[in-house]
C-alpha cells in the first residue's frame, strides 16, 4: 500500500513529539489533573467545537461561489464532517481528498473542483492563524516574546510565514494565468498515455476554476471573514478548554495556543493529530506562558480527546448514509485527480 510510507512516517512523528510533550512529567499527575477537570467547562468547550464545523459549512459556500453551483448546508457539512472524521481515524492524512470525494457523491461539484476550494481554505487558515499568532505575541503582557525569535519556536514562525506566503504567490499566480497553465497541462499529458493524460488536463482545469475566488476581491475578502469569525469563535473552545483544567490565563492566550496548535497540527503525524496537538499546546502553555507541564498536559489531552468523539462520530454517521466504502476511502486521492 502506497500510503504506508507516509504512515509510518506520520507515526514516527508522533511517538517523537509525545515523548517530548510527556519526558520529565509524572503521567500519574497529568492524569489525575484530567480527572478533577471542570466536565462542565470541558462539555461547553466541546460544543463550541462542534458547532465550529457548521461555521465552516456556511464558510464553504462563499468558497464555492466561483463555481456557479447552489449547495445545501447539509452536504457541506456533511463532507466537512467526513474529512475530519478520516483524518481522525485513517494515516496519510486523507481527510480532504475524502471531504472532496464525498462531497462530489451529493452535489453537482466534480471532486477536483471541490478540492480546489479546500486549497484556498487551507490558505485562508494560514493567513488568519498567522495573523493571530502575530497581534497576540504584541499584544501587551505577552510573556515570552524570545519564544517566537529563537529556538524550534522561532524555526516554526519563520516555517510558517514561509509557508503563507508561497502558498498565497502560488495561488494568485494560478488564479491570474490559468490559461498558460492550462497549455503547459496540455504540453506535459501529450508525453503520458490518452487515458491518463485527458483526465489530469480536465481535472487541472477545474482546480483551476476553482480557485478562481483569489482574483474576486469582494468573495476573497467575504471568506477572510468568515475565516477570522470561525478562528475566533474557535478560541472561544480553547479557552473555555483552558478553563476547564484550571489555566486561568486569559482569552489572549487562547487564541495564541489556537493558533500554534493550529501550526502545528500541519506536521504530518498518525491519525487524530495525536502528538502534534499535546506538544504544540505544551509549548505554548508552558514554554510561554508559564502553565506547569501536567496542567497544560491535561488540557491538551482532556480538550483533545473531547474534540474527537463528536465530529468522529458525526463524520461515521454520515459515511454510512452515503454508503461509502472502504475501497472508496483507498481510491479518494486518485478521485480527485481523474475528475
Amino acid at each position: 500500500m502506497k500510503h504506508w510510507g507516509k504512515a509510518l512516517f506520520g507515526v514516527a512523528v508522533t511517538v517523537i513529539l509525545l515523548w517530548w510533550a510527556l519526558r520529565e512529567v509524572s503521567v500519574v499527575e497529568v492524569w489525575t489533573n484530567i480527572r478533577d477537570g471542570n466536565l462542565w467547562l470541558l462539555l461547553a468547550s466541546v460544543a463550541v467545537a462542534t458547532f465550529g464545523f457548521f461555521i465552516r459549512a456556511l464558510r464553504w459556500k462563499v468558497l464555492l461561489a466561483p463555481l456557479g453551483v447552489d449547495t445545501s448546508v447539509r452536504s457541506r457539512f456533511a463532507g466537512i464532517s467526513i474529512g475530519f472524521m478520516a483524518n481522525n481515524t485513517l494515516p496519510a492524512r486523507m481527510g480532504e481528498f475524502i471531504r472532496a470525494y464525498s462531497f462530489s457523491r451529493m452535489e453537482p461539484v466534480t471532486a477536483s473542483a471541490a478540492f480546489g476550494t479546500l486549497v484556498v481554505e487551507r490558505f485562508l487558515d494560514g493567513v488568519v492563524l498567522l495573523l493571530f499568532l502575530v497581534l497576540t505575541a504584541l499584544s501587551p503582557g505577552f510573556p515570552a516574546a524570545d519564544a517566537l525569535s529563537q529556538g524550534w519556536g522561532g524555526a516554526v514562525l519563520q516555517a510558517a510565514v514561509i509557508a503563507v506566503v508561497a502558498v498565497m504567490v502560488l495561488l494568485f499566480a494560478m488564479a491570474a494565468f490559468p490559461e498558460n497553465l492550462v497549455r503547459l497541462a496540455e504540453w506535459t499529458g501529450r508525453r503520458l498515455p490518452e487515458r491518463m493524460a485527458g483526465p489530469a488536463v480536465r481535472g487541472f482545469e477545474t482546480f483551476l476554476d476553482a480557485i478562481a475566488i483569489m482574483r474576486d476581491p469582494k468573495l476573497l475578502f467575504l471568506a477572510f471573514a468568515w475565516t477570522v469569525f470561525f478562528w475566533a469563535w474557535h478560541a472561544v473552545s480553547f479557552w473555555l478548554g483552558m478553563l476547564a483544567f484550571g489555566i486561568n490565563t486569559g482569552f489572549v492566550s487562547a487564541v495564541f495556543v489556537e493558533a500554534v496548535v493550529g501550526f502545528g497540527v500541519a506536521i504530518p503525524a498518525a491519525p487524530g493529530f495525536i502528538g502534534t496537538f499535546h506538544a504544540s499546546a505544551k509549548f505554548a502553555l508552558s514554554d510561554v506562558y508559564g502553565v506547569a507541564d501536567p496542567d497544560a498536559l491535561a488540557f491538551a489531552f482532556g480538550y483533545h480527546f473531547g474534540g474527537w468523539i463528536p465530529i468522529t462520530a458525526i463524520g461515521l454517521w454520515y459515511a454510512w448514509k452515503l454508503g461509502l466504502s472502504v475501497g472508496d476511502v483507498g481510491t479518494a486521492q486518485e478521485q480527485v485527480g481523474k475528475e
